[in-house]
């Protein structure tokens, strides 16, 4: 950005890195901690630090955890025979506030997008196979969001999980289409699960 000293752009450019954040407001919000009181932005930039330092991935489902394996994959309460297969971490957060869903998890980190060149090797797909190929799960759930890529991902995954012989169904509509997963209510996502149906 010509003209603005350096700190300054290089903040604005990071911002502007974010998903969902244009140019205008990683500019806002660059001079809003610029205008704000020191201890602002050092709280941002330790929270930050921490999350990063600390915040791991499951190694058996890829949500986000502090711990490995996430206290999900430990809890004995649950049904590990059933897994719930969905985009993002946030998608894990929604379907948990249902508190109607006691089965794991399984978290692609994304969804298959030819036009943004992301294909199966991108995604935690291989690891959702090994999985089910042990042969303790009985149901995978497909909880992809309800749009182009959310559906060509489940419509991916059901080819792979077919042969492997696992009962394979696909959450309910009862999604916006187009929408994401974590904005939907939690009514909503309990009567998607609820209703889901056999692919």
């Amino acid at each position: 950005m010509q003209g603005t000293i350096q700190p300054v752009a290089r903040l604005i450019e990071a911002f502007a890195r974010l998903p969902g954040i244009g140019p205008k407001t990683a500019q806002r919000l660059t001079f809003f901690l610029l205008r704000a009181p020191a201890e602002v932005s050092e709280e941002l930039a330790e929270a930050l630090a921490q999350m990063k330092g600390s915040v791991i991935f499951c190694s058996a489902c890829f949500n986000i955890t502090s711990a490995d394996p996430c206290s999900i994959c430990q809890d004995p309460r649950r049904d590990h025979g059933l897994i719930c297969v969905v985009e993002e971490p946030l998608d894990v957060l929604a379907f948990e506030r249902t508190r109607g869903y006691r089965g794991l998890y399984h978290v692609l980190h994304g969804a298959l997008s030819p036009i943004e060149g992301i294909g199966p090797d991108d995604l935690k797909i291989a690891p959702l196979i090994a999985r089910v190929r042990d042969g303790s799960v009985g149901e995978v759930i497909l909880a992809t969001n309800p749009n182009v890529e959310g559906d060509t991902t489940a419509q991916y995954l059901l080819q792979l999980l077919r042969p492997v012989g696992v009962g394979v169904s696909r959450i309910a509509r009862g999604l916006p289409v187009g929408g994401d997963l974590e904005y939907a209510d939690e009514v909503t996502l309990a009567q998607a699960l609820e209703n889901r149906r056999a692919v």
